[in-house]
């Protein structure tokens, strides 16, 4: 035990991403926040150990059979674990070696394929091979130039015919940015839709935290 109260925990998140950010390192936090967590001294704030409900609700009655889906950002794994659950070929990567090796240990004997990699700059064989790509609340942490960089890059990844499912926190222009989560603007959602994917549903939806959060829920495909 750490000794340190729930909400210091937490804390330790938001300080490390500034420090990260200040510093000119923007991408470098998620790896000592895993292991931190792992240490029992952090929260990984959007780590819920279960599996994403709009990823649940979207997959239902959506088997596998075998098509190839990647999770980007995976974390500790629930949202890839759920898909490989109804028969997808699952790949889910983390730009954080720890995260994937926590996911590694959580389910053994998984037939995931987990895999260190970084969204901005994936395996050649990646491009265009998934017939799913799940983006969940990875873009969101991103700021700037790496967020633009950061959504193209996942419509890359879809094969053609395949999908495109983003779930992320909404705002209107204007509004607070937040302090690790940025959330997206109506703009940014639709700039998803680049490199021939089209827009097939974007949903702008109340969860039922307390308050209620504002989120994103985007499906994109290649023809």
């Amino acid at each position: 035990m750490t000794g340190k109260t729930e909400e210091e925990r937490r804390e330790y998140a938001h300080r490390l991403a500034a420090e990260h950010m200040e510093s000119g390192d923007p991408l470098g936090w998620f790896e000592p926040l895993y292991s931190a967590a792992e240490r029992g001294e952090a929260v990984v704030p959007w780590a819920h150990l279960v599996a994403n409900p709009y990823l649940v609700e979207w997959a239902g009655g959506r088997p596998g059979r075998g098509r190839r889906a990647l999770v980007v950002g995976c974390g500790m794994g629930d949202d890839a674990e759920h898909l490989a659950g109804l028969g997808w070929a699952v790949t889910a990567f983390d730009v954080s070696p720890t995260a994937v090796e926590a996911a590694r240990r959580r389910f053994p004997g998984s037939p995931v394929r987990y895999a260190a990699a970084d969204l901005l700059a994936p395996p050649q064989e990646w491009r265009q091979a998934f017939d799913l790509v799940v983006e969940i609340y990875t873009v969101q942490v991103l700021r700037g130039e790496l967020r633009e960089r950061a959504i193209r890059a996942a419509g890359t990844l879809v094969a053609p015919g395949g999908t495109l499912l983003v779930v992320a926190r909404a705002r209107e222009d204007g509004e607070p940015l937040g302090r690790i989560a940025r959330p997206l603007t109506r703009s940014e959602i639709d700039a998803f839709a680049a490199g021939g994917l089209r827009p097939v549903r974007v949903r702008d939806v109340y969860d039922d935290e307390t308050p209620p959060v504002r989120r994103w829920v985007a499906e994109f495909a290649r023809d």
